[in-house]
């Protein structure tokens, strides 16, 4: 009776070893090629929201506002490119956006979120337009734009992520000074 019950045990537990060290290696093969194709993702992302800029350098050992995870500042004065995330009505909203020397927006582009279809995402995804308002905002003007209507919760949280950006721009060309 005993050894009914353990010999299919063991041979579960011996196909559940093969099979985690089997997916262990492919995920550890196939580490660098995702790695690589986020890189491209970002590098492009960066180039999308602040064209003029040629290269990019990541700004650190600055104190930024809680939400912001990267800054960068472009070649030759082009501006910064800062990537944000906030909390939206279906989760975590991740924007980047480029910043002129001047103050204004660039541009503005989501990365990714999981708001509501055809609701959040009139925000997020720009079905509406809601992201070219903020183009040449700065930190005075962003907050006349106005939230969308049946989507407040979603827009509300994007104008938050350009309100952090602004923040973070002001923090990085302190600290340069």
């Amino acid at each position: 009776m005993m050894k009914d019950i353990i010999r299919p045990v063991l041979v579960l537990t011996l196909i559940c070893l093969v099979v985690t060290a089997l997916l262990a290696f492919v995920n550890q093969e196939t580490m660098p090629v995702i790695q690589k194709a986020e890189e491209a993702a970002a590098a492009a992302a960066r180039t999308e929201v602040l064209p003029q800029a040629k290269q990019f350098e990541r700004i650190e050992n600055v104190d930024l506002p809680e939400g912001v995870t990267e800054v960068y500042k472009g070649s030759g004065h082009s501006g910064y490119v800062i990537l944000m995330q906030t909390k939206g009505y279906g989760g975590t909203i991740r924007m980047i956006c480029g910043i002129r020397p001047d103050g204004t927006m660039q541009g503005i582009k989501t990365l990714s979120h999981s708001e509501t279809n055809g609701v959040g995402t009139k925000a997020v995804d720009n079905q509406s337009g809601y992201r070219e308002k903020f183009s040449g905002t700065t930190a005075e003007t962003f907050q006349q734009v106005d939230t969308i209507s049946g989507a407040t919760i979603s827009s509300t949280a994007y104008k938050k992520a350009v309100g952090l950006a602004f923040e973070a721009y002001r923090i990085v060309k302190e600290a340069e000074t």
